[in-house]
């Protein structure tokens, strides 16, 4: 089936002729055949992401789970972008318009990255003990079909076709897990597996997803919130198959998956931490770097970064702690900052959902002095919902293209009375919420005029780059002011530095799993078990961590760089609607962009 896909699908990008193509306005039509082929693309790729496709309200693929373990697999998905890239050929972005220029550069650069990618036996590694935080593909399928299965995430249980399509995705899942650990057995033959520490986790995530009690697995939520309008049959005949499901297929396949960890591939698993110590492991972190920050920036100029700006923060840190009358040390500051009870005002969760609206009606006058472009979504801020409220930070959730879920800035509190003010509210909430991940992602989804493809793609240095430089718009925009809540913010930045050190040092200059966490506990203020879970994400998702300082540096030079070309000309509200009115972009293709705005 997937064979006769692929032949059909090129078939479309060959002699497709503007049938069927969405009318733009005239400013924005360039080529009707290039829309198409560049909606097929978009098309395409959700059949080969179906679980992504899911996320996006597409639910024409709600039934459907791709074997991404397999041989066949991968040759398709490099036939895929190997023939968009032969497409791109038959078209000449000379005579396009802007939007169509920054179309067929994010396609180009996308196809030629993912054919780069499919020369490394990644394949090796099926999952690890993270999600990848831009595709549930590369991350951890396991932990994704857990959120999707709980009845809680995308996908849907309103009908009885959504209850069979997720009974369907199971069987495809099930079938997964016995091909990922073929794949697991291939990468111990060549030496090609994970550190032990990540494999442990990974033990316990499996054994997490197994219930002797079908109805006390997280794969029951669904039952437990079985929509009112079935029938007394319909919800029996529904129950019976998922316990049976739950009892047969989850819970053989999770416990097959945690046996064969503990007894077969922990014992063979590595000591090292990163993956320069994979066969080709050098190259495949370069790879990573720059698909992760979309630049082609050295090893050692990232890694020199995060020193100077880690010596800089400390610095600023070091002013802040002098000015504000402490005596000690700057750990000790650190201490003190999190312990004293002055810090710690909140008696209910209200308390402390209320100093986060409070955040946002101070920044509300100055944010149209810096901003000419606001999204339409409604805009929440909620508690965190109890049940998974002990393992979430907090986080942004965009809402949905048709408006329906505003998006929502969840915040988890699980006591109120230790909830800290100096842990960068202020910060975390410019980043998370407003102007950041709100702003960008919703004017990316609302812009209905911006291929299917663009409305939805992510790109970490742009999207966390974009975020955390609204963090330093903090005293611009009237927060700040007190000094413990300007040296929370200064300890998110300093977290973010210390990323460039420890990332490339752990995958390309031998630092030790260990060596890292006490370089991130020197540097900034957090505990031992903080720092654990950090360092091996990062060992876990190589050059991820890398994304968002490269980012904001990378919009602040651009800003920086701008107001000397443009002087008096230049006007802020005008430069960060730029940045944001064409969606997520490669760094190069953004500077590329902004180059053409600041020359006209």
């Amino acid at each position: 089936m997937q064979q006769n896909f692929y032949r059909l699908l090129v078939s479309a990008i060959i002699i497709v002729n503007g049938i069927g193509c969405r009318q733009l306005p005239e400013q924005r039509v360039d080529n009707k055949r290039f829309h198409v082929m560049l909606e097929n693309y978009w098309k395409g790729l959700m059949h080969l992401q179906p679980l992504d496709a899911t996320q996006f309200g597409d639910t024409s693929m709600n039934a459907l789970f791709q074997n991404t373990c397999t041989r066949a697999y991968r040759d398709e998905v490099k036939r895929f972008y190997s023939a968009y890239q032969d497409s791109l050929k038959g078209f000449n972005p000379n005579g396009m318009n802007e939007e169509d220029i920054l179309s067929y550069n994010i396609l180009k650069y996308d196809a030629a990255l993912q054919i780069q990618k499919s020369g490394f036996e990644t394949w090796k590694i099926p999952f690890t003990q993270m999600g990848d935080p831009t595709n549930t593909l590369s991350g951890n399928m396991v932990l994704a079909m857990g959120q999707y299965g709980s009845g809680e995430s995308a996908q849907p249980f309103k009908t009885q076709n959504d209850y069979a399509n997720w009974l369907q995705r199971v069987h495809g899942y099930t079938a997964w897990c016995d091909s990922a650990i073929v794949n697991f057995r291939q990468g111990m033959a060549t030496n090609y597996v994970l550190p032990k520490s990540l494999v442990v986790k990974m033990i316990n995530i499996c054994n997490g997803l197994v219930s002797t009690d079908e109805t006390k697995s997280i794969f029951y939520g669904p039952i437990k919130n079985m929509p009112a309008g079935f029938t007394a049959a319909e919800r029996d005949s529904i129950t019976l198959a998922y316990k049976a499901a739950i009892k047969n297929e989850l819970n053989a396949a999770h416990n097959k998956m945690a046996s064969f960890l503990k007894n077969e591939y922990l014992p063979k698993a590595r000591k090292t931490s990163g993956v320069g110590d994979l066969p080709n492991g050098s190259d495949y972190y370069k790879y990573c770097v720059k698909e992760w920050t979309t630049t082609n920036k050295t090893l050692d100029e990232i890694y020199n970064t995060g020193l100077r700006e880690v010596k800089r923060i400390r610095t600023v840190m070091e002013n802040i702690k002098d000015s504000s009358g402490y005596k000690g040390d700057l750990n000790s500051f650190f201490q003190f900052m999190k312990t004293d009870k002055q810090f710690m005002p909140f008696k209910t969760p209200s308390d402390v959902l209320d100093s986060f609206r409070h955040i946002y009606e101070i920044i509300k006058p100055a944010i149209s002095k810096y901003f000419i472009l606001f999204p339409r979504s409604r805009f929440e801020i909620r508690q965190t919902e109890a049940f998974r409220a002990a393992s979430a930070s907090i986080e942004y959730l965009q809402g949905s293209p048709d408006g329906s879920r505003p998006g929502i800035f969840y915040v988890p509190v699980l006591n109120a009375s230790t909830f800290n003010i100096t842990s960068g509210m202020e910060s975390t909430f410019l980043h998370e919420a407003v102007p950041g991940h709100h702003y960008q992602s919703s004017l990316q989804m609302e812009d209905t005029l911006l291929p299917t493809f663009r409305r939805f793609k992510w790109y970490g240095a742009y999207g966390e780059g974009w975020a955390l430089y609204c963090e330093s718009l903090g005293k611009e925009l009237g927060l700040y002011t007190n000094p413990y809540q300007h040296m929370g913010a200064l300890g998110d930045e300093m977290h973010r530095a210390i990323r460039l050190v420890v990332d490339v040092a752990i995958h390309s200059k031998g630092m030790s799993r260990e060596e890292a966490i006490k370089y991130m506990m020197d540097n900034e203020a957090i505990d031992e078990q903080g720092a654990t879970a950090e360092i091996e994400r990062y060992m876990a998702v190589p050059g991820q961590a890398l994304s968002y300082k490269i980012g904001a540096l990378k919009i602040r030079d651009l800003r920086d760089k701008y107001m000397t070309q443009l002087g008096s000309k230049f006007n802020i509200g005008e430069f960060h609607k730029q940045v944001l009115n064409s969606g997520c972009l490669p760094l190069s293709v953004m500077e590329e962009k902004l180059d053409r705005w600041a020359g006209k």
